[in-house]
């Protein structure tokens, strides 16, 4: 079944309750890893087109209580174990609007197993298994090849994709695509989004946007973070370099109209623009 309510992955700036909330909320149980990241680290991060103002390494937990350690920007959380399986990004010039990352979801493993966790310590709230449930639909409803199912319990053996909950802030936090072509396996969503000042539809809105991370998009705003409370005047077009992969076919616009922006605020609906589709039909 292709729907039960669509979805999206966007955050504005207007509206927002007190200020904007970051999709990348903090996303460690216990204390953070007092370890900073290396040069040679945050020369790769940067390669890759993440933005490394604010990169921290830290424990990240897995829901069967095993953790590693992630590099950490925003809401994109990347295993350092697994930093060598992240190629550098090109350089693109030209009018930009919608992003993904170096690698996308190949073909054999588009048909993607969501597990939404039930177990003791990391299961995922009520309103939290509606949200996913509801974000699925939203990219079930497109007509490309992506295709998802969603069940809920604690066997990963199956699963290509597992939804949890850990404590934090209002958000989440996802990494990308690696070379095999396999969707990023965990997302984390944070305890603080669980609560009555965030809708139903701003739960589905933060998973999604999760989810789109997982298959491949960027934050539209990746070069400045303007969601995120920006002031200063918006580039004419992104001026970090390396740049996040621009996606043909998607204009570029400084207007809030994603739901891959950075951040998020109280009034957010849960659904796709019209550019996210057409950004996400391009590709899949």
């Amino acid at each position: 079944m292709k729907a039960i309510k669509l979805l999206a992955l966007f955050a504005i700036i207007a509206g927002c309750f007190t200020s904007c909330q970051k999709e990348e909320s903090n996303n460690e149980l216990p204390t953070p890893v007092s370890q900073e990241p290396t040069k040679e680290q945050l020369i790769k991060l940067s390669n890759m087109g993440v933005n490394i103002d604010e990169v921290t390494i830290k424990k990240v937990f897995l829901p069967d209580g095993t953790k590693e350690q992630h590099l950490v920007s925003g809401d994109i959380s990347i295993p350092i174990d697994g930093l060598h399986e992240y190629s550098n990004m090109e350089t693109l010039e030209g009018d930009n609007k919608q992003y993904r990352s170096d690698y996308l979801v190949a073909p054999q493993y588009r048909n993607i197993r969501v597990l939404g966790w039930t177990g003791a310590g990391f299961e995922l709230t009520p309103r939290m298994r509606t949200g996913l449930l509801w974000a699925v639909a939203n990219y079930n409803a497109l007509p490309n090849t992506l295709n998802f199912t969603v069940t809920f319990g604690t066997d990963q053996s199956q699963a290509d994709m597992v939804v949890y909950r850990v404590a934090g802030g209002p958000g989440g936090s996802a990494g990308f695509p690696t070379s095999n072509g396999k969707p990023n396996r965990y997302v984390r969503i944070n305890t603080g989004l669980d609560v009555p000042a965030y809708s139903q539809n701003v739960i589905e809105h933060v998973i999604g946007h999760e989810i789109g991370h997982s298959v491949g998009f960027r934050h539209q705003d990746w070069y400045n973070r303007w969601s995120c409370n920006y002031s200063g005047p918006l580039p004419a077009e992104p001026s970090v370099s390396p740049a996040a992969i621009w996606i043909p076919g998607t204009p570029w616009s400084p207007f809030a109209d994603s739901i891959m922006l950075a951040c998020f605020n109280t009034s957010e609906d849960g659904e796709f623009t019209d550019s996210d589709k057409d950004a996400l039909n391009i590709l899949y």
